[in-house]
């Protein structure tokens, strides 16, 4: 939603002054059948210039950004707009984003600089694309694997997924109250039986606000020390009742809001924002660490005034920024949190970088070289650390490292502080 209202566009008129990105960038990544492609569907229709498009179907650079094409008649070439062009100043959804692995080199002009740049037959021109860019994929295998990064699930490059602002995990994880909401629904789908809206919006309140708080409270390893402003406002209260707004009204809304509203950072929004920033700075200055960059701190900025214009207000207070803050942490939890719920760090902002399950098979692999070369397979445990030293690996815990991979049946520990390493 708040990729839909967006920012205030900066005045980049002036003489010597930057162009600034306006508009947030969003990517979900989960399970198949959770319903992100609904979910694009539905951003498609609601925002006032929006473009949904699908990466099964037969989408290129072209497609999504400008192509040059010579005309039959007369062979002069023309110009044809892709989906980010058309949504110039709205949303493009993009489906299957990891689908058009082989185009992404083509966003990253658009999604940073928000223009397309070509150069071809004769022509030198740079088209506008200041659109939203709201993309879904599906991890690599048909399963999240919370052992790798999101760089890896997805096998994207670390410079486009950089571009977003903010990346949300979904996981299809046993709930029973919200399997039985769900099963109750698609079985009154397919049977033509409408329930009760009181009752579903209550069954559906407490399952999806229960779902959400627990997600929420594993992602932020229990940490409750943030703002729950968020979570009581979704979470339904018992006996309400749900009043949807219709799409053309909300049309109307997020058309008004962009184009009458542009809300400005007060002195107690930015000091928040700042403090928060300077925080994640503090606490990402060990070695072993990725720092976070200033890209944060302005998709900090991009997403307290959407914020603020979804409530058609002219200032961003510090309530906007305490909002922004706790869904900002709730995607960097989700984005280090590995396979044990414990954060890596090691990963960065967004998921890029390596995992500690790759960091072990760089491991495996070096061990696997040595034992080529000195025709031995026994290694003692101080000649494992000696050779993770020079790899330049950091593991929190070197012994539990040699036990995993002990139960793995990488290493068979054949005496006191004596490995050997398995050959297959």
């Amino acid at each position: 939603m708040l990729a839909l209202f967006g920012a205030r566009k900066r005045d980049a008129s002036e003489r010597g002054s930057l162009s600034i990105r306006s508009d947030s960038h969003v990517l979900i990544v989960g399970d198949p059948g959770l319903g992100k492609s609904q979910m694009l569907t539905a951003v498609g229709q609601i925002a006032p210039r929006g473009v949904y498009v699908c990466g099964t179907s037969g989408v290129s650079s072209s497609g999504l950004t400008v192509t040059l094409v010579k005309e039959a008649g007369s062979g002069d070439f023309a110009l044809e707009a892709g989906a980010l062009v058309l949504s110039d100043m709205g949303c493009c959804a993009i489906d299957e984003f990891d689908k058009v692995s082989s185009e992404h080199s083509s966003l990253l002009e658009a999604m940073e600089q928000q223009s397309i740049s070509i150069a071809k037959g004769g022509l030198v021109c740079s088209l506008p694309a200041r659109a939203s860019v709201i993309a879904a994929a599906n991890p690599a295998g048909g399963h999240y694997n919370k052992a790798k990064t999101v760089s890896e699930n997805l096998k994207i490059n670390s410079a486009l997924l950089s571009r977003f602002d903010l990346v949300f995990i979904l996981l299809d994880r046993p709930n029973a109250e919200m399997d039985r909401f769900l099963s109750e629904h698609v079985m009154s789908l397919h049977s033509g039986k409408k329930t009760s809206s009181s009752s579903t919006a209550q069954s559906a309140g407490t399952s999806a606000a229960a779902a959400a708080a627990a997600a929420a409270e594993d992602s932020a390893g229990g940490d409750s020390s943030g703002s729950t402003n968020i979570r009581q406002w979704l979470r339904l209260q018992p006996g309400e009742r749900i009043d949807p707004i219709p799409p053309a009204l909300l049309r109307k809304y997020v058309a008004y809001a962009r184009k009458y509203v542009h809300p400005k950072l007060s002195p107690a929004a930015t000091q928040k924002l700042k403090q928060f920033y300077l925080e994640l700075r503090q606490g990402h200055r060990a070695v072993d660490s990725t720092p976070i960059t200033t890209r944060q701190l302005e998709a900090l900025v991009r997403l307290a005034e959407a914020r603020a214009r979804a409530e058609l207000r002219e200032v961003v207070t510090e309530s906007d920024a305490d909002n922004v803050i706790e869904i900002m942490k709730y995607s960097l939890f989700q984005t280090y949190e590995d396979e044990e719920g414990m954060m890596d760090f090691g990963r960065s902002q967004m998921g890029t970088g390596t995992s500690r399950a790759s960091d072990m098979k760089r491991f495996v692999e070096r061990l696997h070289k040595i034992s080529e070369e000195t025709y031995n397979n026994m290694f003692t445990y101080d000649m494992l650390l000696r050779t993770a030293t020079e790899m330049n690996l950091r593991f929190s815990s070197f012994q539990d490292v040699i036990d995993k991979l002990n139960n793995q049946s990488y290493l068979l520990k054949k005496g006191p502080r004596s490995y050997q390493l398995a050959t297959f």
